[in-house]
């Protein structure tokens, strides 16, 4: 496999033990990084840990249990990264998840909880894991945003509002790091396999329909031209290529990973 120059660099990623950034890590893994990953589930992330393990070796995996928000916790993490793999390479800010709310069923409270979720959840890892990664020949931060960012859906308000921000935000520190040789860049990320995909597909399916006609027809609904959900493995592609010194020369940037959803020229 194509190691993308990732041998033995150090790479965390947050939000790491399912879905997307499980799938990062792994690929990761399969080009020779050494790989740290955090959860707040601490179950979870100990499963996510044995897979990883048993395909790149135990020794190059390291798993902890800290939220994203806690800025002591991600502190932690930074330090215990350094100590057990190394100093990091590359950071893949993935954690956070969609709010589903019109304007008016969204109140102050949840207005306040998305916007720190989304853009904490970027500003925390990066503040702790920078001082590491300014040491880098080859400095990398990816931020997994939505195509919501560009394209809002009003039955996710506070969600398209903050990831619009948070893309603002990855242009910002793209020019500001850039002098420091730190590229930072996003993915857009549209309708993608999940866990919460799985569990609508259990509700809502008719008797004997199978995920993959489901799906069709969602993506159908959707008006998603290669009609199908994306897979977190599509997405991990992406988002390595970026974190890699395969896109040296490649900052302040967006990959669009939604199947051509995305309605912008």
């Amino acid at each position: 496999m194509l190691s993308f120059g990732l041998e033995d660099r150090i790479a965390v990623v947050t939000g790491g033990s399912s879905g997307i950034g499980l799938a990062t890590a792994r690929l990761l893994l399969r080009g020779g990084a050494r790989v740290a990953i955090c959860g707040r589930d601490a179950a979870r992330l100990e499963a996510a840990g044995r897979s990883l393990g048993e395909e790149g070796g135990c020794e190059r995996i390291y798993m902890h249990c800290c939220d994203v928000l806690d800025a002591d916790g991600i502190a932690s993490f930074a330090s215990d990264v350094a100590t057990r793999l190394g100093p990091a390479d590359i950071l893949v800010n993935n954690a956070g998840e969609g709010r589903v709310s019109t304007f008016a069923g969204t109140d102050d409270e949840a207005w306040r909880a998305e916007l720190e979720l989304k853009f904490f959840s970027v500003i925390r890892p990066t503040r702790a894991f920078l001082p590491q990664i300014e040491r880098s020949d080859a400095g990398s931060i990816v931020c997994v945003n939505s195509l919501l960012a560009r394209q809002p859906e009003p039955h996710m308000v506070a969600t398209s509002a903050a990831r619009a921000g948070v893309l603002n935000l990855v242009r910002s520190l793209a020019t500001e790091l850039a002098p420091r040789r730190i590229r930072v860049n996003a993915v857009l990320i549209g309708l993608v396999e999940s866990g919460q995909w799985r569990r609508r597909y259990t509700a809502q399916a008719a008797p004997g329909e199978t995920w993959e006609a489901w799906t069709s027809t969602l993506a159908e609904q959707k008006g998603i031209p290669l009609c199908r959900l994306g897979k977190p493995e599509e997405a991990a592609q992406a988002i390595v290529f970026l974190a890699s010194p395969f896109a040296s020369y490649t900052t302040g940037s967006f990959i669009d990973v939604s199947g051509g959803h995305s309605h912008h020229v």
